[in-house]
């Protein structure tokens, strides 16, 4: 027989939710076995998948011991490999704003090499000490926006799970506003402009292609923009997304002939001669908007984040500090 007490990271979630994060190698249908006979027990007493767990919970436990022990053997941590490296826009104990730089990827993907934006944060919490896997028991700090590997600028990591479950509420109702800059080919007749449009994806070529008209499978966007400064055949654009998809901003202004520079995927010419390693966008501003209680994160509510530079933008108008 084994005890555990549920603490803070791990309350508000159901305890099949639990156990799956915490026993990685025990197969579903056995622990639903466990919990339907009895070999899991929550405050002693016969308990059901569905209910939630609160903080201070005891989970009796009558189960195998290699189910512990795969635990305890996973002292090699992966997330240490990475630097602890990353620029910081802003800081507090609940949440870290980060300033992404392109090229960096923000998940592990199917060609995983040691590092990773969320790797890196970890390492970071960990070498502070606010982050320790042996102490927690299914909560791990996480991304709660991502960006893509060859785009810039600023992600959101929370380091309890409060505070994520809030942000991927707020995230979800678009109480956090983002607001994007880049630099595209031409000078666009209308300065500002809502654009709708409807995208569709092509899984196997990563690329997504915007419709005039809705057709099954597609899906609705809305894209908010405004020209800041115009230079040499080019007009840097700030851009507020109403709705987010892949490739969004990318390819709907490539749709209206205007494509990012040093875009091959979206661009005409697909070589870039743009002379630009990546495309130019960068997700520069963050204003944090709540219309609904924030709980431990009200403080936030109205406070603006900006990066301190974006490298496309420095010879132009816009500023960014």
């Amino acid at each position: 027989m084994r005890t555990l007490e549920i603490k803070k990271n791990d309350a508000n979630q159901r305890l099949d939710k639990f156990l799956m994060k915490k026993f990685k190698t025990m197969p579903k249908s056995l622990m639903y076995k466990y919990i339907r006979t009895k070999y899991i027990k929550l405050n002693g007493k016969k308990c059901s998948k569905e209910v939630f767990l609160s903080e201070g919970d005891i989970l009796t436990f009558y189960i195998k011991d290699e189910f512990f022990e795969s635990i305890n053997n996973e002292k090699e941590y992966e997330f240490l490999k990475a630097p602890a490296k990353f620029d910081i826009v802003y800081e507090d104990e609940n949440i870290l704003l980060i300033d992404k730089k392109p090229g960096l990827i923000v998940h592990p993907d199917k060609k995983y090499h040691f590092d990773s934006l969320i790797s890196r944060v970890l390492h970071y919490l960990y070498d502070k000490k606010e982050y320790d896997p042996e102490n927690e028991n299914s909560f791990t700090p996480a991304l709660v926006n991502r960006i893509d590997r060859n785009t810039g600028g600023i992600v959101i990591a929370a380091k309890n799970a409060e505070a994520l479950r809030i942000l991927n509420a707020k995230m979800k109702s678009r109480e956090l506003k983002k607001f994007y800059l880049c630099l595209v080919k031409g000078i666009l007749k209308k300065k500002c402009d809502c654009l709708v449009g409807y995208i569709i994806k092509d899984e196997k070529k990563n690329k997504v292609t915007v419709l005039n008209k809705q057709v099954e499978g597609s899906k609705k966007i809305e894209t908010l923009y405004n020209v800041l400064d115009e230079k040499n055949g080019t007009s840097l654009v700030e851009i507020e997304l109403l709705t987010g998809r892949t490739h969004q901003i990318r390819a709907h202004m490539a749709s209206i002939g205007h494509p990012l520079i040093g875009d091959s995927k979206y661009s005409e010419n697909k070589k870039a001669p743009d002379k630009m390693k990546y495309q130019a966008l960068y997700s520069y501003k963050l204003i944090f908007s709540f219309t609904e209680d924030a709980g431990i994160l009200n403080y936030l509510n109205g406070k603006e984040f900006t990066v301190k530079n974006v490298p496309f933008a420095q010879n132009n108008k816009i500023k960014t500090s």
